[in-house]
């Protein structure tokens, strides 16, 4: 690995995040073709009927791109999809080498293109930038290889773990840079899952509002509302703004007169399997993913957080720390239910990284 490698590598994946938001259920690719030490042409994948972004930039350069370098965050596909292969255009282009930070994670490419490109002779180098290409397609990662969503928890509290006053106030912990990030995290997710409590007690939007980056095309994720018994008021935020993408998933045994004049407002309701009186959060992801909802990021209090680890189906855990100290027995702290016994027992987070938000401490950590 050179450290021009590394340069023409990350702009590959700059190119790569212009698309965040806009790809799913394809991954966010970005291309850069180089030759005689320059860029001669630039390329990214936006919608999933659009040219792949390799073909984009093989494109754009024409003749030019014969004896170029080509470098991008992913494993050219070999497949026919929505598009040709794009091993079929790198080695008409004839291009000399490409550069890929990481193997595709899909069956029907992983390690193919690659062996398709040096059958023809084309040189391979596997593997620059590979940690930083693997976060930025981690959802697409596991979606492609399980079928279910990428799940991210995230939580919101001060430095001794409380998430809201006694009285329930919680707007707000955490400092504008914190809450712009969350927003970012909005556009990039499919869907934002809360609970009904959630709805009743904070009649939240959930919707993309400031990301504090003019750049970042402002995209509403879809709205996932647990609701077993379907009482989430009809006057809401959630059934007043976009409704039709609102899911709000009922028990089989919700009262239809109630699930009916959820459905008048334009929401979407889904039926689940339940699970001691509450959502069976496992069977449900199973669901999403059939509807091709990628990635899920959990906003809630504590009880719905103690269910989704509980059950297993949360990834990655983002928690935001501000430097405000609540007390109170009585003020909910991030994640509730029962708890365990033993430290032993207790979820050891992998990877951990900590970053400076404002104000903020955030901790992103790997289930």
């Amino acid at each position: 690995m050179t450290q021009d490698d590394e340069y023409y590598m990350a702009e590959a994946l700059r190119l790569a995040r212009t698309q965040m938001g806009k790809t799913n259920p394809d991954p966010m690719v970005g291309a850069v073709l180089v030759k005689n030490g320059r860029i001669i042409s630039r390329g990214y994948h936006a919608e999933q009927t659009t040219p792949h972004a390799e073909a984009f930039a093989i494109k754009k350069a024409g003749k030019n791109a014969k004896g170029s370098t080509l470098y991008l965050n992913l494993e050219p596909c070999c497949h026919y999809g929505f598009n040709p292969p794009c091993t079929n255009s790198i080695i008409k282009a004839g291009i000399k080498k490409v550069v890929a930070a990481m193997r595709d994670p899909n069956p029907l490419v992983s390690g193919k293109g690659f062996a398709e490109l040096r059958y023809a002779g084309i040189k391979v180098k596997v593997g620059v930038l590979e940690e930083e290409a693997k976060k930025l397609n981690e959802s697409f990662s596991k979606y492609i290889r399980t079928n279910r969503p990428f799940v991210i928890l995230k939580s919101a509290m001060s430095l001794d773990g409380k998430i809201a006053t006694k009285t329930k106030e919680s707007k707000y912990i955490t400092s504008i840079e914190s809450r712009q990030y969350v927003h970012m995290l909005r556009v990039y997710v499919d869907a934002v899952l809360t609970t009904v409590n959630t709805i009743k007690i904070d009649d939240p939007l959930l919707t993309v509002r400031d990301v504090g980056n003019e750049n970042i095309v402002k995209k509403n994720p879809r709205k996932i509302i647990l609701d077993t018994n379907a009482n989430i008021p009809l006057r809401s935020n959630m059934l007043k703004n976009e409704p039709k993408r609102t899911i709000v998933v009922v028990g089989s045994g919700a009262p239809r007169n109630k699930i009916e004049k959820i459905r008048r407002t334009g929401a979407v309701v889904l039926k689940a399997a339940t699970k001691g009186g509450k959502i069976d959060l496992k069977k449900l992801m199973i669901e999403l993913g059939e509807d091709r909802i990628t990635s899920i990021m959990i906003e809630g209090g504590g009880t719905i957080a103690s269910s989704a680890l509980d059950s297993g189906i949360v990834d990655k855990v983002l928690f935001f720390v501000a430097p405000k100290i609540i007390g109170g027995k009585a003020a909910p702290t991030p994640v509730a239910g029962k708890g365990f016994k033993k430290l032993s027992e207790a979820i050891d987070l992998k990877r951990l990284k900590v970053h400076i938000m404002g104000r903020d401490i955030m901790v992103e950590g790997y289930i």
